[in-house]
């Protein structure tokens, strides 16, 4: 998730525990303490794919967060003793900061290793898009409003409810990745399609309309459905150049990658360059993360030792229009098939 949403995830909740003796400085606690785990960014893995697959990693684990929360509620005991509050309570004002962050990363589509040791794949429930602002907006304002009004010796109900809203919110977008997917499994039935990977999305900025892509073999399916919808949603056949995949069965970073994704991966001969692409992740034909993992030379493929990231190319306005109208109509055309074809030219 942003790291705007994480920050008042974890004032809110630092807040409604602690407010009431710490005051403002609960709000600043909170945050700080919701940011910490993606400080992992700042670690240089080797190359791309490691970047992006090792993130979300050993700094996400439930264990090691718990760990993190014996210790600052230690040393916070240690340094700045107040016995108007339990340690107990202490604990988990600090516990729940932390582990909210990697739970509330699990609920998009990146990948979380919440038990990281253990190699897991990473968890990714994706049902809510990396920026929502229907799940931000009432921790945001009662983030401000404890800013501006303070909160010592006050209870915190704005935090609660804040807290009790997005949190429902979150879990009705459960209920339309279930729908969504649904309804695609309907047709795929009617088809007699066998699908590889189902794997369910909300488009940007929303939990109404879904994306659904259906791994199929050599192909992919991709599919949007909104709660709407009063007719069965359409499948448009994309290739998915699964061919080009055995060029690099013997590309350690390619089965991460794999591993990572679920499979849910796309190649494409882009001049010399054999470029693989997370489908996961953006909008149909705009994804952030697009590899260049071998080059053509010599008259043969050789896969790259050290693997780079194409820039992302976000799309136009005009294609966030065009979603937003097809929400509340399901008469109006998206090209996916053309929007799809971006990905056979670099951006």
């Amino acid at each position: 998730m942003d790291s705007i949403t994480q920050a008042v995830l974890g004032a809110s909740i630092q807040g409604a525990l602690l407010g009431r003796w710490q005051g403002r400085r609960a709000l600043l606690y909170g945050a700080m303490l919701g940011t910490l785990p993606d400080l992992d960014v700042i670690i240089d893995y080797g190359d791309a794919v490691a970047d992006m697959t090792y993130h979300r990693g050993f700094s996400h684990s439930l264990l090691v967060l718990s760990i993190l929360a014996v210790l600052f509620t230690a040393l916070a005991r240690w340094l700045r003793p107040n016995p108007a509050y339990s340690t107990r309570r202490l604990f988990l004002a600090i516990w729940l900061a932390l582990i909210t962050h990697p739970l509330l990363d699990a609920f998009t589509s990146y990948g979380t290793q919440l038990f990281w040791p253990l190699q897991t794949p990473p968890v990714a429930w994706s049902s809510v898009f990396i920026i929502d602002p229907l799940y931000t907006v009432p921790l945001l304002v009662a983030v401000i409003v404890g800013l501006v009004r303070g909160l010592r010796d006050k209870p915190q109900w704005l935090a609660i409810t804040a807290l009790g809203l997005s949190s429902v919110y979150l879990a009705s977008t459960l209920a339309g990745k279930w729908m969504a997917e649904q309804r695609v499994q309907d047709v795929l039935a009617e088809r007699g399609i066998q699908a590889d990977v189902l794997f369910s999305t909300p488009t940007p900025f929303n939990s109404l309309l879904w994306r659904v892509t259906v791994v199929d073999g050599s192909d992919y399916h991709e599919a949007l459905v909104s709660w709407f919808d009063d007719r069965p949603p359409r499948l448009e056949r994309i290739p998915r150049g699964a061919q080009l995949a055995e060029l690099l069965e013997n590309s350690p970073q390619h089965q991460r990658l794999q591993w990572f994704t679920h499979g849910v991966l796309r190649y494409d001969r882009i001049g010399n360059e054999l470029i693989v692409t997370d489908l996961r992740l953006g909008m149909t034909g705009y994804h952030p993360f697009r590899f260049i993992f071998a080059e053509h030379r010599g008259g043969r493929w050789r896969p790259l030792p050290v693997v780079d990231r194409l820039p992302f190319n976000r799309g136009e306005p005009e294609q966030l229009l065009v979603l937003w109208r097809r929400i509340w109509d399901q008469a109006e055309p998206v090209e996916l098939l053309s929007w799809a074809s971006a990905l056979q030219g670099k951006p």
